[in-house]
């Protein structure tokens, strides 16, 4: 990093002072003649290689926000009484008002929150967030929300989202913490990946190993044998037409009574979601 020079000179040494993270440092002997000054410099740093050059401009722009989070806010204050204060007011009012003007970003904001609740409660990353507004997006500029509940489509993006980023989070997880019943997830689904054309692979069992793997306390062991019955049941075609969530699970618990671990078939069916039914079905082909 290179450093700024000073207009004086050191005090021990007479030699070269240079600025660097905030101290005043003499480049000959070392000494620190001044610290903790103020910064006046960019509050963020771009680690990209590019020619963008941050600066002091507040947080950067979100597709989480129907504006892009670039609305204002008129503030409250405690010192301003009477007549003034009831003119703010009015201001405040008006000001909220105009932030949404018609009914397509009224529904924008409304399905973006419920985006960001549902991604915060599945504990998501950022990219997964932006990318599920991004899609809701898409889909009101094609006109598929007509006929279809908002919390539907919320939960079908983040779902997608999800599928397209190769993160395992079922269909039951995401309508367990959303506000959508299955039917309308599932029918503003099928809407995105029929009319989006959604680059979306068939759920892969492995993707749910890890997780499943540490809700049922399992050791590492168990869970690289279980990778191997899953590649085994792929290769059989057990996996083409059947929950990946259950195949998943069948696997750590078959992976399980061949190393001695403990794990039953109603602990790894629960920790899936699905019924030992299910579970014990796909057990009984790899046995096979």
């Amino acid at each position: 990093m290179s450093k700024a020079r000073s207009s004086q000179g050191c005090p021990e040494c007479d030699g070269h002072l240079g600025v660097d993270a905030g101290e005043t440092v003499c480049s000959d002997c070392g000494l620190v003649v001044s610290e903790y000054r103020i910064d006046h410099g960019p509050e963020w740093r771009s680690f990209a290689d590019d020619d963008r050059n941050p600066a002091r401009t507040g947080a950067p722009l979100t597709r989480s926000r129907h504006d892009r989070g670039l609305s204002t806010e008129i503030g409250r204050s405690t010192r301003i009484k009477g007549r003034k204060r009831r003119q703010f007011a009015r201001l405040r009012r008006q000001h909220k008002r105009a932030q949404i003007s018609t009914k397509r970003e009224r529904n924008q904001v409304y399905a973006f929150t419920e985006i960001r609740r549902v991604t915060s409660a599945l504990s998501l990353p950022n990219h997964i967030r932006d990318q599920a507004c991004a899609l809701f997006e898409s889909a009101q500029n094609e006109d598929l929300l007509r006929g279809r509940s908002l919390e539907g489509f919320a939960a079908a993006c983040v779902y997608a989202a999800c599928r397209v980023a190769g993160i395992s989070r079922s269909v039951e997880e995401v309508c367990e913490v959303s506000k959508s019943t299955e039917s309308e997830h599932h029918a503003a689904y099928r809407a995105l990946n029929r009319d989006l054309g959604l680059p979306v692979a068939p759920a892969d069992p492995t993707e749910y190993l890890p997780r499943f793997a540490t809700k049922l306390d399992v050791d590492r062991t168990v869970e690289r044998r279980a990778r191997e019955y899953v590649a085994e049941a792929r290769e059989r075609g057990l996996v083409a037409g059947k929950n990946p969530c259950g195949v998943a699970a069948a696997c750590l618990y078959t992976a399980a009574r061949d190393l001695g671990a403990n794990c039953t078939q109603t602990a790894a069916a629960a920790v899936a979601d699905v019924t030992p039914v299910t579970l014990r079905k796909t057990y009984v082909a790899l046995r096979d």
